[in-house]
């Protein structure tokens, strides 16, 4: 879709539905003058629930390549949810703009209205870009957010339950490469580090691996060392390091045609939203030697916190539910093994055989 359909589609300040989204339940387009929002909502699917998924707040060089971002993402929280079990729909948003000089509590505002206008089908969160404070702003307007401070009444950032969720991945990915030892003397190489990755080191740190980082962000690096030590070296990228665990933790679609050749890494599981930058990727590393742990299999664990706030589970309900991600990962693994198929082919078996259960009526 080129962008003069999406600037006809979106109007000049309002929210109109874009019918030529293919997959999609509804795809809306919100502009707001006075405040210069430009975002667009995706709901991919309400066929267990309403549709969850965070808001990134992003410099898109275009409309075009910002809703490119938005249906992939919006179809993989799908994915994600029905992987999980989680009584939830797939949806994801994205704001239009530099977080560090378009973001406001004005602009955040106008944002809550439309997704109020939704009235429930879509819940927003946080992601790249935005934090539990700006969904405290959000949720001065709208009651459909989940993930705002404690303070606020939400269950605060869901950056530790994401990495715990990326670990138990991890870690049963290792036991089954490896063995028993799993994780402990292995070297884990982290692509970006975050509010995810940071706390990723340190469980890796615990659990007895050693890890190297990279970042373009000085400061993310810093804050890494001083949480974690010195121990922890940097370099400029990671993809190809001397490692036995790539964790693509940073934005999307590091695992290109080219850069699968050059892994040196027998696992790959990280935080990463769509890592593989076209699907034939899978069957390449299949074919490769090297087991990839489907993204929306191993970042579900911010999911998992924030949906439930919906249904009020206490702390200890949701890390139960994030420790079975490791679950979900070896039983997805065992089918690998078995019938010698991609794990992008078992995990997608999966998530297929439960949306296939799903209700015949959506949301309304």
């Amino acid at each position: 879709m080129n962008t003069e359909l999406l600037e006809q589609l979106a109007g000049p300040c309002g929210v109109e539905t874009d019918p030529h989204a293919p997959g999609c339940e509804r795809v809306v387009f919100c502009r707001d003058d006075e405040t210069g929002l430009m975002a667009i909502i995706a709901i991919h699917s309400t066929a267990f629930g309403p549709a969850l998924g965070g808001t990134r707040f992003r410099p898109y060089r275009s409309e075009a390549e910002a809703l490119t971002d938005v249906l992939r993402l919006a179809e993989g929280m799908t994915y994600k949810a029905a992987a999980a079990g989680l009584p939830l729909g797939g949806g994801k948003a994205v704001i239009m703009g530099d977080p560090a000089r378009h973001k406001t509590p004005e602009l955040l505002r106008a944002y809550a209205r439309f997704v109020d206008g939704l009235d429930g089908r879509y819940v927003t969160a946080a992601d790249v870009g935005t934090c539990a404070e700006d969904l405290d702003v959000i949720g001065e307007v709208t009651p459909h957010v989940v993930g705002r401070t404690s303070g606020a009444g939400g269950s605060g950032d869901s950056g530790r339950s994401t990495a715990a969720g990326v670990f138990y991945a991890m870690r049963a990915a290792a036991t089954e490469v490896w063995g028993s030892e799993g994780l402990r003397g292995r070297a884990v190489g982290i692509e970006g580090v975050g509010k995810v990755g940071a706390h990723l080191a340190q469980l890796l740190l615990c659990e007895g691996a050693s890890v190297v980082v990279a970042d373009p962000d000085p400061q993310a690096i810093q804050r890494v060392r001083e949480t974690c030590g010195d121990e922890v070296p940097s370099v400029p990228r990671v993809i190809d390091a001397d490692v036995d665990i790539y964790a693509p933790c940073a934005l999307g679609a590091s695992l290109t045609r080219s850069s699968v050749t050059a892994l040196r890494a027998r696992i790959v599981c990280g935080a990463a939203n769509n890592q593989l930058a076209t699907a034939d990727i899978d069957l390449r590393l299949h074919h490769l030697g090297v087991t990839w742990v489907p993204d929306y299999v191993a970042n579900a664990g911010g999911l998992i916190q924030v949906g439930g706030e919906l249904r009020g589970h206490t702390g200890s309900q949701v890390h139960q539910r994030v420790r079975g991600v490791g679950d979900t990962t070896r039983e997805i693994l065992l089918q690998c093994a078995a019938r010698r198929i991609s794990t992008g082919m078992a995990a997608a078996e999966i998530v297929h055989s439960r949306l296939r259960e799903a209700p015949a009526e959506r949301l309304p």
